[in-house]
């Protein structure tokens, strides 16, 4: 067991392709490696298993966002580290989130990963933004339905100019600048 008392809530936010997958994986397995219990809250999954039967409404959206914060919540005031990767498009519901957990004593860390829309048209793999720009999925974020970027996050990256090890590294700064992540020289100490 780990001497881990205390978890908080690390949320990414940004547009489909902004990278919130990618630096999630590779950031988990560090922070294991310090000694840390991880939980990952994907958007995608969480819509596969919790969230299932929600539509792209704002409303629904809302309420997919508003089910993450309440389990990462959940996780994080048992001592867990909890990283979140969904869209998480409007900014008065992640301003929500950020109270519900907050109100219980947890860290919410909010980090934009700011890619603009055309970094994040062009590393589309799954073809989710020619399909919108097509009209064959409506309500899509960032072609015709709102992201509101964040106007005070804890971190901004900008993931379209900074590789995935410049990222990483501003995310285990920000951690142990905040004293929820051991230095490195700590581990095992």
């Amino acid at each position: 067991m780990t001497g881990q008392t205390h978890g908080f809530v690390l949320w990414f936010t940004g547009l489909s392709g902004s990278g919130k997958s990618t630096l999630t994986n590779a950031l988990a397995p560090l922070l294991r490696e310090r000694g840390l219990r991880v939980e990952v809250l994907d958007g995608d999954e969480v819509r596969t298993h919790l969230s299932k039967g929600l539509g792209f409404s704002r409303e629904d959206r809302d309420t997919n966002i508003l089910r993450i914060a309440y389990v990462a919540k959940l996780l994080a005031r048992n001592g867990v580290a909890v990283i979140t990767a969904a869209i998480s498009p409007y900014r008065a519901t992640r301003e929500r989130a950020r109270e519900q957990i907050t109100a219980e004593g947890v860290p919410f860390l909010e980090v934009h990963l700011a890619a603009s829309l055309e970094t994040c048209e062009a590393r589309d793999v799954k073809g989710l933004y020619a399909e919108a720009r097509a009209g064959r999925r409506p309500g899509f974020t960032g072609i015709d339905d709102p992201y509101e970027p964040p106007e005070a996050p804890e971190l901004r990256l900008d993931t379209g100019v900074q590789s995935v090890e410049e990222s990483l590294a501003a995310l285990i700064r920000l951690l142990e600048g905040r004293g929820l992540l051991p230095a490195a020289s700590e581990v095992g100490a």
